[in-house]
């Protein structure tokens, strides 16, 4: 366990022994006003809409609206530092995601530390990515695409939306472990990048789950394995890229953030409001049909869940040489 993650994790464990007794009258009535959630994303992604769901699932269950801002720009960094500049109380929170993990090792100068400067409050979902060719590609299978990437090195584009982002990483850790060389075209967001995989101007991306399950199922792309460690529910028949690749697996994670120092009973009542609307069988299934499952659990265990993973992706990051657009 490298020091910052032994810190970051001491403190996450640390922060419920501390007094904060002047507190509990305030959180006890908690939220008085409404709330804001940040979104690092414009509107109609993946994040967004998982932010929209847990939004409306807490405005229901606390009885005052949980509003989605949207302040995309910098991978998600201009979220970020709004939420990190905000005021401690509960009224400002960030709905985090996978780029908060790579931007700690990809940016070499940014205005806030993730690890020290929030305070993680729930996990929401996992998913993952699916690895996807336009229907003529001549590969049906992942051990084909493998072995044909392998005999034609460097001529298979892969599309991406954005240096940097966590559909290239899935990529990159692709490329390390299966000993293929394919070639990343970057483009500004995932829309674009699966136009013209549709068009046939890229030839494999490792598409989210929300954007692509309905272009799989209607024949418009041809999915070749997922990459979480378990096969999908939305798309049960892919084997899953570890049955092909041992080893190997690339999930996306969301999850509610807070500023350091908001109060220990406002984030652990926000966690339990949270961990009982992930209990509900309506938006569990919701989560379902965008191809990831709830990820209930204390503020503690998504502490160590981003730990992880930006020490994940942070060797990935390195070991590619992978450079911010």
């Amino acid at each position: 366990m490298t020091p910052p993650r032994r810190k970051f994790l001491h403190l996450a464990t640390c922060a419920a022994a501390v007094p904060f007794a002047p507190h509990v009258a305030h959180a006890q009535s908690y939220p008085a006003r409404p709330v804001r959630l940040v979104v690092g994303f414009t509107p109609g992604g993946a994040v967004d809409i998982i932010a929209r769901l847990i939004g409306q699932a807490l405005s229901e269950r606390l009885g005052k609206p949980f509003v989605i801002e949207n302040r995309a720009g910098a991978a998600t960094n201009l979220a970020t530092e709004a939420v990190v500049r905000a005021p401690a109380d509960g009224y400002t929170l960030l709905m985090a995601n996978t780029a908060a993990a790579i931007n700690a090792t990809l940016y070499e100068k940014l205005s806030f530390n993730f690890i020290r400067d929030v305070a993680p409050v729930a996990s929401v979902m996992r998913g993952g990515y699916v690895v996807e060719v336009h229907p003529s590609f001549p590969a049906r299978t992942l051990a084909e695409f493998i072995a044909y990437a392998k005999a034609n090195p460097g001529a298979i584009n892969m599309g991406s939306s954005g240096s940097g982002a966590s559909d290239h990483m899935a990529g990159e850790l692709f490329k390390m472990m299966a000993g293929v060389n394919l070639v990343h075209v970057p483009y500004r967001g995932a829309a674009p990048a699966l136009t013209d995989l549709l068009g046939g101007q890229v030839q494999v991306m490792f598409g989210s789950l929300p954007a692509s399950i309905e272009h799989i199922r209607a024949g418009r792309l041809r999915g070749l394995a997922v990459t979480t460690g378990a096969r999908s529910e939305a798309l049960p028949d892919l084997p899953t890229v570890g049955d092909v690749v041992p080893g190997y697996e690339a999930s996306g994670w969301y999850g509610v953030c807070a500023p350091k120092q908001t109060p220990v009973e406002i984030i652990d009542k926000l966690n339990a409001e949270i961990n009982a609307a992930l209990a509900d069988p309506k938006l569990k299934a919701r989560l379902a049909e965008l191809g990831g499952a709830a990820l209930p659990g204390s503020p503690g265990d998504f502490a160590k869940l981003i730990a992880e993973e930006t020490e994940k992706w942070g060797q990935v990051v390195r070991a590619a040489n992978i450079k911010p657009e």
